[in-house]
């Protein structure tokens, strides 16, 4: 029974997509068991009309929540009965306890993680990996996507590695295309940390390094993971999210503008649905926080709670695969 921690209070719709989403992953995998952190009073009343094994699910009350307002270290020490931090420290002291799933604030998150739960042994810095689908009907990662703002070619290095792996393990993307993020293809290309990085990252054993990547190839289906530092990664994950749901707005309002674009919209209205489904984030679940001691899932603030559920299976597939342990091995050896 693997047992995974969710952070019920965090989010724009919590606690009721918390509570969705931890009910639909009671029902889907059998051997789990959660334990949902927030305040009982608005959870019990949610959690009365779904249909679950209530057998393995346990509610911890916790009377606080920490905003995105609030700076995040300041909160996680000055908010101890939150749920974030209460899920936080079960995370650490419990054995049984293997994963945690929030959709709380990212910065309080990521603080919390550091401060509480600590790194993997030789791990310079952990860091979010989001994931993307692609053209080619396949998936791409971006590591890192914003926990680390500023980078050592070390640290870039330690991305590829640890990217690779959950790309493997959580998706059984055999070998990775791992690429540098940078402004060209050409390898002398980009400022002191792409440069640096570059040859360290073709000397990295068991890594699939294929080059430089320019961001508009995020989406092509030529790389599965892409390496930059944490302002980079934001940039790019934002800007391709942003361009991706403008697009679709474009899209609708030149179809809606005529009748005969009215008809001609008619005739494509399913394959138009299918692009958007494959947008979707709520389809992809969360940003796993590499390095970390034990597997912690970020969702989107804006989740659903079709996406805590895909947050939750991502925990639970990287823990029946056992990737914390295998990144440990292989950043030590």
């Amino acid at each position: 029974m693997i047992k995974i921690v969710v952070d019920a209070m965090g989010g724009d719709n919590s606690p009721a997509v918390n509570v969705q989403g931890v009910a639909g992953a009671l029902n889907k995998l059998k051997d789990i068991h959660i334990v949902l952190v927030g305040d009982e009073a608005q959870l019990n009343p949610l959690l009365e009309r779904e249909s679950y094994d209530s057998s393995r699910l346990t509610v911890v009350n916790a009377t606080e929540v920490i905003s995105c307002n609030e700076k995040p270290t300041e909160a996680i020490r000055a908010k101890k009965d939150s749920s974030m931090v209460k899920a936080l420290d079960m995370l650490r002291t419990d054995n049984e306890a293997r994963a945690l799933v929030s959709i709380g604030s990212t910065g309080a998150l990521l603080a919390g993680t550091v401060m509480r739960v600590g790194r993997i042994k030789g791990v310079k810095r952990p860091a979010f990996c989001p994931i993307l689908p692609t053209v080619a009907d396949g998936i791409v990662a971006i590591c890192d996507s914003g926990a680390n703002v500023d980078c050592d070619p070390q640290w870039l290095q330690q991305f590829a590695v640890m990217g690779s792996l959950y790309l493997t393990k959580a998706f059984g993307v055999q070998n990775p295309r791992v690429a540098l993020l940078n402004v060209g293809v050409e390898e002398e290309k980009g400022d002191e940390l792409r440069k640096a990085t570059f040859p360290l990252l073709q000397n990295t054993p068991n890594i699939n390094f294929v080059g430089n990547m320019e961001s508009r190839d995020l989406l092509s289906g030529k790389f599965d993971l892409v390496v930059c530092d944490g302002f980079s990664g934001n940039v790019l994950l934002k800007s391709t999210e942003g361009a991706c749901l403008e697009l679709m707005r474009m899209l609708k309002h030149t179809l809606m503008s005529s009748f005969q674009s009215k008809i001609g919209a008619l005739l494509i209205k399913k394959k138009l649905y299918e692009v958007k489904d494959k947008m979707d984030y709520n389809k992809y679940g969360g940003a796993v926080l590499l390095g970390a001691a034990k597997t912690v899932v970020k969702g989107h603030g804006s989740s659903n709670g079709e996406a805590v559920l895909h947050c939750i299976e991502q925990a639970y597939v990287m823990e029946t695969n056992g990737l914390v342990e295998a990144i440990a091995q292989e950043i030590q050896r």
